[in-house]
């Protein structure tokens, strides 16, 4: 079963919440295509330090949003000339090469050759338009993303923060020149590219769709519940109002600050905070297991079951402590 899901809003925080019950459901025959739009919002990723990230009080001045989802990856601006897309999979039928081709048929319609690029990213033209991120539940994989259609670049600029390290590596000089809106190129807008979606779901996946009103999911005690948890200052701030990064490098699979707070007496790392737009959240969670209490002058052994990428993961962090 295939099943569409539009969302009639542009808050955020309902709007992730949506899509975090759809990824708790245990349906092991049902594909979900979710469509969204949020209002001057700022999206972080699951590590990331908002303010090393996002100009967060100019954002709130103006009325924006700032949010932090539960998937890896770098901070990406949303706002009403764009359009957000989840697949809610289940994990024996989760495809990535499969979900990205809904993406590139529903923009081939209007004329436009596109290609992957990178960890996540869809470019047309050479410049990015899509940035993408993934996670595995419990019973379903998300993979999500966001098009960029009729942007305020401007706005991009004014509320992003990318590292000078980031824009190096990519050989430019500024956020505006590493992105592009499928606007300038064809005539799509974030209305007409809705039903393209639609009809691009169904021709990949080879079956109809059936709508679920998203008034009748928003209205659930369970989305009300995650409305709470990704509206809060926990979730959203925890502890970064009060970080300092201490060490920031950027590195092949992504970029990182680090701060540690040392005990001299007995040459220990006592905490950390590391913030980061790595994709694999599975080995990051697993560096702070392992410097958490680790000596500050001699790295930890890295365990066994730790593949080469998650090695040089390892290596590259510890390459700034130690």
């Amino acid at each position: 079963m295939l099943r569409l899901v539009v969302s009639s809003q542009t808050n955020p925080y309902l709007n992730v919440a949506v899509e975090n019950y759809l990824l708790s459901l245990n349906e092991p025959d049902t594909i979900t295509l979710y469509l969204w739009k949020n209002h001057r919002t700022v999206v972080i990723g699951k590590n990331q330090n908002p303010f090393a990230e996002c100009n967060v009080d100019l954002l709130e001045h103006d009325g924006g949003y700032l949010m932090r989802r539960s998937t890896g990856g770098g901070a990406v601006f949303h706002d009403d000339g764009n359009i957000n897309f989840s697949f809610v999979v289940p994990r024996p039928l989760y495809d990535q090469t499969r979900q990205f081709s809904v993406l590139q048929r529903a923009v081939a319609s209007y004329g436009l050759t596109t290609e992957l690029s990178g960890r996540n990213d869809v470019l047309c033209q050479g410049r990015k338009f899509s940035g993408n991120a993934f996670s595995k539940g419990r019973y379903q994989n998300l993979h999500h993303g966001t098009i960029l259609i009729q942007g305020n670049v401007e706005d991009m600029q004014r509320y992003l923060r990318p590292k000078p390290a980031k824009l190096q590596r990519h050989g430019v000089q500024s956020v505006h020149s590493r992105v592009v809106n499928l606007s300038e190129l064809a005539d799509v807008t974030s209305q007409n590219i809705v039903p393209r979606l639609i009809d691009a779901f169904e021709q990949v996946y080879g079956d109809r769709s059936v709508e679920q009103p998203f008034s009748e999911l928003s209205q659930l005690a369970e989305v009300q519940q995650l409305y709470d948890r990704y509206s809060s200052e926990a979730w959203l701030f925890g502890s970064w109002r009060q970080f300092q990064a201490q060490q920031s490098a950027q590195f092949d699979w992504g970029g990182v600050d680090l701060q540690l707070d040392i005990d001299e007496e007995h040459r220990v790392i006592r905490s950390l905070q590391l913030a980061t737009d790595a994709l694999n959240l599975s080995v990051i969670d697993r560096v702070r297991q392992l410097l958490e209490g680790a000596s500050n002058e001699e790295p930890p052994a890295i365990p066994h079951d730790f593949g080469e990428e998650e090695r040089q993961v390892v290596s590259d962090i510890f390459s700034l402590i130690y």
